[in-house]
């Protein structure tokens, strides 16, 4: 079983200026936990798409819960491959997370598609996605649950150093609007799915995710 996450935000600026501050938004007071930031890979295609990798350590602190079941010398900190994908003929910038150490404990896919607005000028949308799994045998499911509980602190964290680049790049405020209800606003679509099976969702709070499709990574290179 997998453990899904989606929400769709508003950002208040131009797509240009979301392009430019997720390109300068570490360090910020809310990222204490990115420690270290490199680009691996990078490439302009024949049709204008800039093709980026980056490697991130983080640091990741285990539940006392989960203390117990690992060794006191196993690593503290997460690597984290970003590969990012920038069109800017269409307006949009695509990027795929995931960590590479821990994967048995718990291995985290990300895709944040942002685009801009047709319909609301001056504003950027974020469609916001995550598939969480662990494969420890009997303990998956509170795994899960305590990985969707991080992302939801992390991604509320990562908004804030988002908005922390882009006021820094403008030098005025900049509003976020969760869509949905209140409840909604930390993932209006999220349960347990199988392969092949779609999680059930709440009347009124679709973003139009689809649970089953994964990430994929698009870049080459390597």
């Amino acid at each position: 079983m997998v453990k899904y996450f989606c929400n769709s935000t508003d950002i208040s600026s131009k797509w240009d200026q979301v392009f430019s501050a997720f390109w300068q938004r570490y360090p910020n007071p809310y990222s204490n936990h990115v420690l270290t930031e490199d680009v691996v890979y990078r490439e302009v295609t024949a049709d204008q798409q800039l093709l980026s990798r980056r490697l991130l350590t983080k640091t990741n602190r285990l539940p006392r819960w989960a203390e117990r079941f690992f060794p006191s010398g196993m690593s503290r900190c997460v690597y984290i491959i970003e590969d990012s994908i920038v069109d800017p003929v269409n307006r949009s910038l695509t990027i795929y997370t995931w960590n590479l150490n821990h994967t048995t404990l718990m291995s985290v896919e990300e895709r944040c598609i942002f685009r801009d607005s047709a319909e609301q000028p001056a504003t950027t949308l974020l469609k916001r996605e995550a598939w969480i799994s662990s494969g420890i045998y009997g303990f998956s499911r509170p795994i899960q649950e305590f990985g969707l509980a991080r992302f939801k602190s992390n991604q509320v964290k990562a908004m804030k150093g988002l908005e922390y680049a882009l006021s820094n790049l403008q030098g005025i405020g900049i509003r976020v609007l969760w869509r949905g209800t209140p409840a909604a606003a930390q993932g209006h679509h999220e349960g347990c799915i199988g392969k092949g099976q779609r999680s059930s969702q709440e009347p009124g709070l679709s973003c139009g995710c689809d649970p089953t499709e994964t990430p994929a990574v698009h870049l080459t290179g390597e």
